[in-house]
């Protein structure tokens, strides 16, 4: 998938726990889970907006852009 959800390593940094996070942000743990572990399919703006002001960070924090043509082409190599 070529867009890789960083919430985990932001949340070492930021030295917060998965429920107290869900609690602040107001989504369930089962939700925020599946966004840490980078199995969402989507994600809302009023989510991101909600995640981003309470660790602070900005929307490219969370998500990168990861081209998995560019490890494909090394892989022929």
């Amino acid at each position: 998938m070529p867009i890789k959800v960083n919430l985990d390593r932001i949340m070492l940094e930021r030295q917060i726990k998965l429920t107290e996070l869900a609690e602040r942000v107001g989504i369930t743990l089962a939700n925020l889970s599946i966004l840490k572990t980078g199995k969402a399919k989507a994600i809302r703006f009023s989510t991101l907006e909600a995640l981003c002001r309470e660790l602070r960070c900005q929307p490219s924090d969370l998500l990168e852009f990861v081209d998995d043509d560019v490890f494909q082409d090394i892989s022929l190599l």
